[in-house]
């Protein structure tokens, strides 16, 4: 059985559908997950999704994954604009990783543009909403059978 997809998401991503809809959309995160899940169906990827509003639990996770994933789709939400220890995790992981906003973060706050987890990533998708989620499902793919 092939490893599955990890997607993690972080801080506060719990609340969305409620926390600044005209920023992070009306979807929530169950409906985020629904999404994700379709798509990596339709891909044949199983997929791992969890949320942590704790750095530890995050990096944890990341741990976990470099043993039992293929890959990580990342949204570590205001995590991503600080955290060493969750770009230390990603790099020891030594596996694929697709960093993920739903917002624009270029077009943001001085310092939300600055992410610590790109070192790690393959890529960043960000602008999108909830569907670069099956953006990032679609990467991971992609890189995947090309293997």
């Amino acid at each position: 059985m092939a490893k599955p997809v990890y997607v993690l998401n972080g801080p506060n991503l719990n609340l969305l559908g409620s926390r600044e809809p005209e920023i992070y959309g009306s979807e929530s995160l169950d409906d985020v997950r629904a999404r994700t899940l379709e798509k990596a169906g339709q891909l044949g990827l199983e997929i791992e999704f969890r949320q942590s509003n704790r750095e530890g639990e995050l990096v944890d996770w990341i741990q976990e994954a470099g043993g039992k994933a293929s890959a990580l789709i990342v949204n570590a939400g205001a995590y991503t604009h600080t955290s060493v220890a969750i770009l230390d995790a990603l790099l020891a992981a030594d596996i694929p990783c697709i960093e993920v906003h739903l917002s624009n973060i270029f077009q943001r706050e001085d310092f939300r543009q600055h992410s610590f987890l790109s070192q790690a990533s393959l890529g960043v998708i960000c602008g999108f909403g909830a569907q670069g989620y099956e953006f990032a499902v679609e990467a991971v793919a992609g890189r995947l059978s090309d293997k």
